[in-house]
């Protein structure tokens, strides 16, 4: 019997010994998505490379401008920071994968490949939504009660509030890894995604997955529903304030100090949201792939956008940035 954990038979004597013979063999599978199959393989190629460069080149000069400039090294910045490190960690877990898929038209990945993809995407998953939930309270504390905003967010609670966001979505991602480790696919390679999807995982596994879907569902409503309800209960609280706010000048001062983060939260909350939540069904695949690709490429690409093109403090550090550079 094979050492590979991932792949181990049912005890149960309910699958076919031909099954289990080709289970214990079973070494990779096959991402059969729409991507690697298509006809416009330049275009698709091009498309998933663009995105890619953009994403990683504008996240890395937010990340550097925010580490390089002392202007920037506010609790606002710091948590901008520790999203673009993420975005970045996050397109580069699935898109070279898929760029080279694409070009080759090679479909296989190996078991560990894609138990590395899924634990980093995970990981990432979580971070963003739980890093999207610390600057909304920044947000609220600077804009509901500025006078002690200094006290409220200082250093200790920002390290505090960053490293519990990576350390919860570490352990949540070790714990499902675990679980997925355990999982029997039997004689099923393909995988109709672009990349080891998590949820597409749980769908072809022959094993008994009520366990893996209720940890999912519950880390789902954990580092997602929560988060976002807390968002939306945040900017209840910020709204109200601004309306308040006498001068119309006023108003719009306030509200473009947080309107970059309402941008970026409605991109990637509404359609990782709208993605898990969307009636299931077999026709549906394709646009489970499509709104995948848009808040796995799509997002990160706006992201660094949004944030130098709607605050003219990230666009002056990256142009200093840059002239030190040259």
């Amino acid at each position: 019997m094979t050492n590979n954990h991932l792949f181990l038979p049912f005890t149960k004597g309910n699958i076919p010994s031909a099954a289990v013979t080709n289970n214990t063999s079973l070494t990779e599978f096959f991402l059969v998505s729409f991507f690697a199959t298509t006809n416009n393989q330049a275009v698709v190629c091009t498309g998933v490379f663009i995105m890619y460069l953009l994403a990683v080149l504008g996240n890395l000069m937010i990340t550097t401008a925010v580490c390089l400039v002392s202007q920037l090294h506010t609790p606002m910045y710091f948590f901008l920071c520790n999203l673009s490190v993420d975005d970045i960690v996050y397109v580069s877990t699935v898109l070279p994968k898929l760029l080279v898929t694409t070009v080759t038209r090679d479909t296989r990945i190996s078991i560990t490949s894609c138990v590395i993809q899924m634990i980093l995407f995970t990981i990432c998953v979580a971070v963003e939504f739980l890093i999207l939930t610390s600057m909304a309270y920044d947000r609220y504390v600077a804009i509901c009660v500025p006078l002690n905003y200094i006290l409220i967010m200082n250093k200790m609670v920002c390290i505090l509030l960053a490293f519990s966001t990576w350390f919860l979505g570490g352990i949540l991602s070790l714990i499902f890894s675990l679980m997925v480790t355990n999982l029997t696919f039997c004689d099923v390679h393909d995988i109709n995604h672009f990349f080891c999807d998590p949820q597409t995982m749980i769908k072809i596994s022959c094993s008994d997955t009520t366990n893996i879907i209720m940890f999912t569902s519950i880390a789902g409503v954990l580092c997602g529903c929560c988060p976002f309800v807390l968002i939306i209960i945040s900017y209840i609280y910020i709204i109200s304030t601004i309306l308040k706010i006498q001068t119309s000048a006023g108003r719009s001062k306030t509200f473009s100090s947080c309107s970059s983060h309402l941008m970026v939260v409605i991109l990637f909350c509404g359609t990782s949201l709208s993605m898990n939540m969307k009636p299931k069904s077999e026709n549906s695949q394709k646009l489970d792939i499509i709104l995948s690709l848009i808040y796995i490429a799509v997002v990160p690409v706006l992201n660094p956008l949004v944030y130098s093109l709607k605050n003219r403090e990230v666009m002056k550090a990256i142009k200093k940035v840059l002239q030190n550079i040259v």
